[in-house]
């Protein structure tokens, strides 16, 4: 126990987590923020959110963030919760030298505030 309350959302005030796992070893923000994604990673969705995304980017709609997966296979699982899946694959690693930030959270799926058009493209269903 590291002493922070979750709200109902299961989010955390990120100072107080900081200073909580400082109780037992050391973490700044700036180590927090030092995640380094892969060069590649996958985002699925519903074929309904298709035309939005390819005008708009990845966005996080109700979340927080934009989720993203390591692997096509977990997020074509994703995507199936929305019937027909649509997979994209995001050019992480570039994005992450263009300055956009990244996090990975305990579950391991990847974490942004936005994906814009330019770094992401449509894969095949054969893929």
């Amino acid at each position: 126990m590291i002493g922070i309350t979750l709200d109902e959302h299961g989010w955390a005030n990120v100072d107080e987590l900081i200073a909580g796992i400082n109780q037992t070893r050391p973490l700044t923000m700036e180590t927090l923020e030092q995640v380094t994604p892969p060069e590649i990673l996958y985002h699925g969705t519903g074929e309904k959110s298709v035309a939005l995304i390819d005008v708009q980017g990845l966005l996080p709609m109700s979340r927080l963030y934009v989720h993203l997966s390591g692997d096509s296979d977990t997020a074509r699982k994703v995507g199936q919760r929305h019937r027909r899946p649509v997979i994209y694959r995001v050019f992480s690693g570039k994005m992450y030298e263009d300055g956009i930030s990244f996090y990975r959270s305990v579950n391991g799926v990847w974490l942004t505030k936005v994906v814009p058009v330019k770094y992401f493209e449509k894969m095949s269903t054969e893929e």
